[in-house]
């Protein structure tokens, strides 16, 4: 199983990540991961920072000829913007200015992250708690994506809610989830989206943000993956907490869980069949995928839902950390809605975790191990 980390701040010279133990000889197209770079970029309601950046993908160690070696790879993003930022975020030395922050935003890890690390500069905390991470996230989850469309294994998504405007039914058909592609919001019917749209202009007018919910679908994922054995092995307990630690994610759900849980046994629990084509299936999938902690072989579902950005042009009420005074939360350069967005980080988060459990089953040092193993299973 490999392992992930990320760094940078948000006008900082760039994001980089490192992922170690991922096995050698896996073909990665670099493209790809640009391609899903620019995913996370789109979606109608995103602020003026995505005219700067272009987020491309810069492989450093790792990758040779277009195949992993089984060494760590890293990689840099590079912010374009750090040439505007340089003087108050250059590593070595820094200009005191006008863009040091003491008025924090409710919401955010303003006020809490200066307290607990001992900040007299709210920048040093919203610098690096900035969703602008997300990028390095996306990188890695494109990486891991690549490795299990190998196996037949991959991942959709679409967004079903943006303020009030929601779907009303609940949309399992892959191929119609795939039409949220062509979307300006990442919803995949035509008569929601523009009221989305809508919603999200009279949010901008208003000097205020949204929030909402999407869905994230699994195709092909093997029966087992995860284990009941150990509380922290169980593959549902394993994605909450990833999709969890996207920033601005509040509630994670898997398949129907709260509507299950104002439900009868009888109407919740998929029942079991069994053919000799298709082996054991369920007719229907209530448990999004996962029972007593593992796959069961049925598409893996998963809702995220998203806060409104805590940034707002018209700014809330807070207090100044040097004059303890009433102010105005500080504004910084936002998103009025990024709920789109965010859609395509749980994407590529929820698939590295997927990646992560298969190479516990399945894994070796190699991809010919590795695809050994699963054809054996």
């Amino acid at each position: 199983m490999f392992r992930l980390i990320t760094a940078g701040e948000s006008h900082g010279k760039g994001l980089v990540g490192v992922l170690e133990g991922f096995p050698s000889n896996v073909a990665i197209d670099i493209e790809a991961i640009n391609k899903d770079l620019a995913r996370r970029q789109k979606g109608y309601g995103r602020g003026g920072r995505m005219k700067i950046e272009k987020d491309q993908v810069e492989i450093l160690s790792g990758i040779r000829g277009g195949k992993t070696l089984g060494s760590p790879i890293s990689f840099l993003i590079e912010n374009k913007d750090y040439a505007n930022w340089e003087a108050y975020m250059n590593p070595v030395a820094i200009e005191e200015g006008p863009r040091r922050v003491t008025e924090p935003r409710p919401g955010h890890a303003d006020l809490t992250g200066a307290m607990k690390y001992g900040f007299k500069d709210i920048r040093n905390v919203l610098e690096r708690s900035s969703a602008r991470e997300t990028a390095v996230r996306v990188a890695l989850g494109s990486i891991a994506a690549q490795l299990m469309k190998v196996f037949n294994i991959e991942v959709v998504s679409h967004v079903t809610a943006i303020g009030k405007t929601s779907l009303e039914e609940r949309i399992e058909a892959i191929e119609k989830i795939k039409l949220a592609e062509a979307s300006e919001v990442r919803c995949c019917d035509a008569a929601k989206e523009t009221a989305m749209i809508e919603e999200i202009k009279k949010a901008k007018e208003e000097g205020d943000s949204l929030g909402g919910i999407f869905e994230i679908h699994i195709t092909g994922a093997p029966a087992g993956l995860g284990s009941y054995v150990q509380w922290d092995r169980k593959l549902d307990a394993k994605l909450t907490y990833a999709l969890m630690g996207i920033q601005a994610i509040k509630a994670v759900e898997i398949g129907y869980g709260f509507e299950n849980a104002q439900k009868k046994g009888s109407l919740v629990h998929d029942e079991i069949f069994f053919q000799e084509e298709k082996g054991y299936y369920r007719d229907t999938n209530h448990a999004g995928g996962i029972e007593g902690g593992m796959s069961n072989g049925e598409n893996i579902v998963l809702r995220c839902a998203m806060k409104p950005i805590p940034t707002l042009y018209k700014p809330l009420r807070t207090v100044d950390i040097d004059t303890k005074k009433e102010v105005l939360a500080t504004v910084e350069r936002s998103d009025t809605c990024a709920v789109p967005a965010a859609s395509v980080v749980g994407e590529m988060v929820a698939i590295t975790v997927i990646a992560q459990e298969f190479l516990r089953k399945y894994g070796a040092d190699s991809l010919e191990e590795i695809t050994k193993r699963w054809k054996e299973c």
